[in-house]
């Protein structure tokens, strides 16, 4: 199982996502989940997946291997003039790694699904943020809904829903994101730390603050332990019940 989620902010974008697959409880691995692209100071772009690992690995190694032999009948996510453009070259690559596989054969074709998570900026454009669906089709984030999670999603989302403001600072935004991905993690043991964090500044048409987040980290146990409390000592507030 896996947790991503990107949120669109005033300030640009945050990324966060666990590192855990597991096929099986004797069967845990660390892999990484969130792919950076960028020409510095032309555009800067993220990428989270979740579902199958075969098939999101062979989509990343697509759009690398798009990105080292792009020309103007094959673009790829370093020349693509738009980020929709980019939604929709990841979302055809998606499409056509899981048509592969139906078509070759292999039973269950809902097996091999994944869903992404791209964001990013290239110049002249604003930051944008997509979910794109394993049919390839995709939405974009906007007001009424500035934020999108892939994997398991219900433990960590409603702190998100009562707490999120777009004029957060990149700092509390990643509070937000670890309470979110905490109350996940103690909730279903598929998802794990190490925690991948991923900052997009708008405008400034680089990646920003990358940052893995172990277990150990002393923010992470810090808004761990201190969110744990807070919900005992909002408990312990509450009026009483009669019966």
């Amino acid at each position: 199982m896996t947790y991503c989620v990107g949120l669109q902010l005033d300030r640009g974008l945050v990324f966060l996502s666990d590192t855990r697959t597991n096929a099986g409880v004797d069967n845990i691995s660390v892999f990484r989940k969130l792919f950076t692209w960028e020409i510095p100071g032309e555009r800067a772009m993220v990428l989270l997946t979740a579902g199958n690992l075969a098939t999101t690995q062979a989509v990343v190694s697509l759009l690398d291997e798009r990105n080292v032999a792009a020309s103007e009948r094959s673009p790829s996510l370093l020349t693509v003039p738009s980020m929709f453009q980019a939604a929709r070259l990841v979302g055809d690559t998606l499409q056509q790694v899981i048509a592969e596989r139906r078509d070759g054969g292999q039973s269950q074709a809902s097996t091999f699904n994944a869903t992404i998570i791209l964001g990013g900026q290239i110049k002249d454009g604003p930051p944008r943020l997509y979910l794109i669906y394993p049919e390839g089709n995709f939405i974009e984030a906007q007001p009424d809904t500035p934020f999108f999670q892939i994997g398991e999603t219900k433990y960590g989302r409603p702190i998100l829903v009562r707490a999120y403001d777009p004029a957060m600072s990149f700092e509390e935004a990643t509070k937000l994101l670890m309470v979110s991905f905490d109350s996940t993690i103690k909730a279903n043991l598929s998802v794990s730390t190490p925690l991948d964090l991923q900052v997009l500044e708008t405008d400034a048409l680089r990646l920003g603050v990358s940052r893995r987040i172990e277990d150990t980290d002393a923010d992470w146990r810090a808004i761990s332990d201190g969110w744990s409390d807070a919900l005992r000592s909002a408990f312990d507030s509450l009026p009483g019940v009669t019966l």
